[in-house]
C-alpha cells in the first residue's frame, strides 16, 4: 500500500510482525505523530527491491524533498533509502546502538552465570560421591553465585542513580566478584552519556574516538565487536546529532499495530486488518 500524499521532509522506516512472523516494513511520516496521515506506505517482505519498486511509484521530484530518514542498523533499510530518497540523510537510531552495548553487557553476565552453574554441579557432584551435603557460599544478601549473577539481569540496564537501595547492594557484590562485568557497564553507561552530553556532531566524533580508546584498553571482547559495529556504521550514528532525530515514532506506531492486533484478538485476515490500518493511519 502506498499513499504519497503522506510523503513528509522527515520519514522513519521500520519493520514489523503482522501475523505469524509474517514481516512488513512500514514507512511514516514523523509530522503525523502517529495519527492520521503518518503512513507512507507498507509492503509485505523486508526485500529491498520489493520496497524500492513500490517507492519508485513516487515521482522523483517529491522523492527529492525527503531531507532525513530513521531507520535501525539494516543493511537493507539502508539501500532502501539511498534508492528511494537519494538527497536523505539516514539516521541510526540511538537506542538500537544502545542496545548493542546493553546486549554485550548482559552477553558477559551470562558466560560468567554459565560458568557459575558448571561449578555448582561440579560441586554437588562431587558432594554426592562424598556422601555429603552440598553447602553453597551465600553472600550478604542472601544470594548464592548463581543467583546473584541471575538476578543483576535488570540492574545492568539502569543508570547507577535509579538503582534500589537492594540492587545498589546486589551491584557492589557483583562488581567485586565480576570485575570485568564492572568495566563493561562502564563503557556502557559512557556510550549512554556520550548521547546526552555532546552539543555538536564534532564534539560527538572526538568523544566517540575517546571511548573506542576506552574499549580497546579494557579489551572486552564483547564490547571489541560492538566497537567495531559502531565504527562501520558511524557516520549514520554520528547524523543524530544533527537534529537528535530518534526512530521513536516509528516504533510507536508498531505498537499502536500490536494494540491493534491484541484488540481483534490476533489477525486472520491480513488483507482486512491492513485495510483497517489504511483507514485509521493514511
Amino acid at each position: 500500500m502506498l499513499f504519497e500524499n503522506n510523503l513528509g521532509e522527515r520519514l522513519s522506516i521500520d519493520e514489523t510482525a503482522v501475523s505469524q512472523d509474517e514481516l512488513y516494513t512500514i514507512i511514516t511520516n514523523k509530522a503525523a505523530k502517529g495519527g492520521k496521515g503518518a503512513l507512507l506506505s507498507i509492503v509485505e517482505g523486508t526485500k529491498c527491491s520489493d520496497i524500492v519498486n513500490v517507492l519508485s511509484q513516487i515521482p522523483v521530484q517529491m522523492r527529492q524533498t525527503v531531507k532525513e530518514v530513521t531507520m535501525d542498523m539494516s543493511q537493507a533499510m539502508d539501500a532502501i533509502i539511498r534508492q528511494s530518497f537519494p538527497l536523505a540523510t539516514i539516521v541510526i537510531d540511538r537506542f538500537h546502538v544502545q542496545k548493542l552495548v546493553t546486549e554485550a553487557v548482559q552477553e558477559i553476565r551470562l558466560v560468567a552465570r554459565r560458568e557459575s552453574l558448571k561449578e555448582e554441579a561440579e560441586a554437588i557432584l562431587l558432594a554426592k560421591k562424598e556422601k555429603k551435603v552440598h553447602q553453597p557460599f551465600i553472600y550478604e544478601n542472601g544470594d548464592t553465585q548463581k543467583q546473584l549473577l541471575a538476578r543483576s539481569f535488570h540492574l545492568l540496564f539502569k543508570s547507577s542513580s535509579h538503582w534500589t537501595e537492594r540492587q545498589k547492594t546486589r551491584a557492589d557484590i557483583l562488581f567485586k566478584q565480576f570485575p570485568e562485568i564492572k568495566k563493561a557497564y562502564d563503557l556502557s553507561l559512557m556510550l549512554r552519556n556520550w548521547y546526552e552530553t555532546n552539543q555538536s556532531k564534532e564534539q560527538a566524533q572526538e568523544n566517540l574516538k575517546k571511548w573506542y580508546d576506552k574499549v580497546e584498553t579494557e579489551d572486552i571482547k564483547q564490547l571489541v565487536v560492538v566497537a567495531q559495529t559502531i565504527r562501520a556504521y558511524e557516520d549514520n550514528i554520528l547524523n543524530y546529532f544533527n537534529n537528535r532525530s530518534t526512530n521513536a515514532s516509528a516504533e510507536s506506531f508498531n505498537s499502536k499495530l500490536k494494540g491493534l492486533r491484541a484488540l481483534v484478538r490476533g489477525v486472520t485476515d491480513i488483507k482486512f486488518f491492513l485495510f483497517r490500518v489504511a483507514k485509521l493511519y493514511s
